[in-house]
């Protein structure tokens, strides 16, 4: 059977799969719309929980900043690992026991306020839009090369199949949806791990890949050297950066991983999956089986990246690293290239594919055209790009000019066919990366729509509706959420993993603080946390616009903290700003001082909650 065979049948049936449970597993109501009807087992909700986690930024993305950042990647490392578990330990057992259905939720009767509540399901929507675009776009990424459309079109094609799954099954379908994609995922990225581990060092486990030597059968001159010795040894000649050390400064690493952590344990769409089981023994006990859930991909994810880049210079570059002939390129490289995620220019006119340090492109990005060269290359209206001043390039360390464009994102999905795997292995990766894209999305789509339907409408402006019409306004609310995230999906502020962890930014900047001090800090009140929250939102996204959309540059970063890592200064703002008009404005109510101690001592901890959210 062929390739593209395979991965027609992969996908569809995975397809048929979710399709199926959301019909099996319909909301009634509005109870299961948004938490599944509070009766998911810890271990289903663990493993939904990591589904819902493990974005198209883990699946795809993470990889591939590995791949091409080295150590840089640790700070998206420690801080999605770390910020779990925060959030399990101080957070979701204390907000299930609050027994309520969102974080806005929560918010609104914390600081007895639905000014607060507004500016809550605000940040939620600048949240789960700037996160969604990710997925929208790492979904597209996948069905570009494996059902040979444009990136476009496949964003549309995972608008249709979220539609069907999150509007009609609401969290109840999408809980065990992502049973089924966790399952899938994790299966998709572990069998292709072990297989290129096997392949290049001759170990079973991935988690030991990075210090294995490599065999001869991949490379003679390498043979016998440690993976990453290889990999500082070759970069640095190409003229990239030490593998191994960061180009990063450590106030910018330490910021990004603090962003991240916070971001993590401010997640709405994450939090919320800890009110859909009966009690909060077993909110604890979910977040421990997540947490395991998510470690198997997470250990697995450096070898991946590093073994990866290493399978890609050998293939692009050839055993002496002289470059190898168009001619000769596998057929992996000239299907990428219909995608417009790999790309090749000529530079020096000598027919050979040559992969270093430096923009390949003039704009760094390929413009391509519809036209193609003599050796079958497809060209592009890229400006000429003079190769003494191309950017990054520095003639005294390398051997030649970088003539290849790599977008980073492809390299979990193009890893099988660079080490020649089985089509049956790429057709399964085809399959997990939809699963993470598409899971995540769902997730978010929901908390969208509830936050619109539950918070805004029937806590805020209209009341007086029916669980019937709360309902019918969800899923009203999910279309035109899927309208929009597809547009950001079309036109993303940057590759995957970036773009997800501005999301994370803007989580730890608005909702870490005031869910942390409504949970600890009796003394909190409305006033502080709505300044708060307005701070730390208002000066994250205006640094983020700034240097995203509006041209800024390195030079005007501020203490050389990048976009991905300005949330936790804006938490800091938030937790300070907080904090000082707290002290100066009246005392919460009686009332909510009480409820702060009842949401935080456990004697109810073990008795199961049978009661409706409030």
């Amino acid at each position: 059977m062929s390739l593209d065979a395979l991965t027609y049948l992969f996908v569809g049936l995975s397809f048929t799969l979710y399709i199926g449970i959301a019909i099996w597993a319909r909301a009634g109501s509005t109870k299961e719309f948004y938490v599944a009807g509070g009766g998911v087992h810890p271990a289903a909700n663990g493993m939904a929980t990591a589904a819902d986690w493990m974005s198209a930024a883990s699946f795809i993305s993470l990889a591939g900043i590995v791949s091409f950042s080295g150590y840089d990647a640790s700070g998206y490392l420690m801080g999605w690992t770390g910020g779990y578990v925060m959030l399990a330990l101080l957070l979701a057992p204390y907000l299930r026991k609050f027994g309520k259905f969102t974080v806005p939720d929560f918010i609104g009767d914390r600081y007895y306020s639905n000014t607060a509540r507004t500016l809550a399901v605000i940040c939620v929507i600048f949240i789960s839009f700037t996160y969604i675009a990710g997925q929208m776009r790492g979904t597209g990424i996948v069905f570009s090369r494996f059902l040979h459309v444009d990136i476009d079109t496949g964003v549309l094609i995972g608008m249709v199949i979220v539609f069907f799954y999150a509007v009609m099954g609401g969290m109840k379908g999408i809980t065990y949806t992502q049973v089924a994609q966790y399952c899938i995922l994790i299966f998709a990225y572990t069998v292709p791990a072990v297989f290129l581990v096997m392949q290049v060092t001759g170990h079973v486990l991935p988690q030991t890949g990075l210090g294995a030597t490599v065999l001869e059968s991949v490379n003679p001159v390498w043979a016998g050297k440690p993976v990453l010795f290889i990999l500082d040894e070759i970069v640095q000649d190409l003229g990239f950066h030490e593998y191994t050390t960061g180009t990063r400064t450590t106030i910018d690493t330490f910021f990004i991983t603090a962003a991240l952590m916070a971001g993590t344990a401010g997640l709405p769409h994450v939090i919320v999956r800890f009110f859909t089981v009966p009690n909060v023994r077993d909110a604890r006990s979910s977040a421990g089986w997540a947490l395991m859930f998510i470690a198997v991909l997470y250990l697995t994810v450096p070898a991946v990246g590093a073994i990866g880049q290493l399978n890609l210079i050998n293939t692009l570059n050839g055993e002496q690293g002289g470059g190898v002939s168009y001619s000769d390129m596998p057929s992996w490289f000239k299907n990428w290239e219909q995608s417009g995620l790999v790309a090749w220019n000529d530079r020096n006119g000598d027919g050979k594919v040559q992969y270093a340090a430096g923009d390949a492109f003039m704009g760094g990005k390929p413009v391509l055209t519809d036209k193609y060269g003599e050796l079958g290359q497809r060209l592009t209206d890229n400006p000429l790009i003079d190769t003494k001043a191309s950017p990054g390039f520095d003639p005294s360390i390398q051997p030649y000019a970088n003539e290849v464009f790599v977008d980073r994102d492809i390299m979990v999905l193009a890893n099988p066919e660079v080490a020649s795997l089985p089509d049956w292995v790429i057709a399964l990766v085809a399959a997990g990366a939809v699963a993470a894209a598409l899971s995540t999305a769902a997730g978010l789509l929901l908390v969208i729509s509830t936050a619109i339907s539950h918070d805004l409408l029937k806590k805020t402006l209209l009341p007086e509706i029916n669980e019937r019409q709360e309902l019918v306004a969800a899923r009203m609310a999910s279309v035109a959420a899927i309208c929009i995230a597809g547009y950001f999906g079309l036109n993303p502020p940057g590759y995957v993993a970036a773009t997800v962890a501005l999301a994370f930014g803007l989580a730890a900047a608005s909702f870490f603080p005031v869910i942390f001090m409504g949970i600890f800090f009796k003394r909190m009140n409305k006033e502080g946390a709505i300044s708060g929250m307005l701070v730390g939102l208002l000066s994250t996204l205006a640094y983020i616009v700034y240097f995203k959309f509006m041209g800024g540059t390195k030079e005007d970063l501020f203490m050389g903290i990048s976009p991905e890592g300005f949330g936790a200064l804006g938490m800091m703002m938030n937790f300070s700003v907080a904090f000082i008009v707290s002290r100066v404005t009246p005392c919460p109510p009686e009332e909510v001082q009480a409820m702060v101690d009842d949401i935080r001592i456990p004697r109810a901890a073990d008795r199961v909650h049978t009661q409706e959210p409030r």
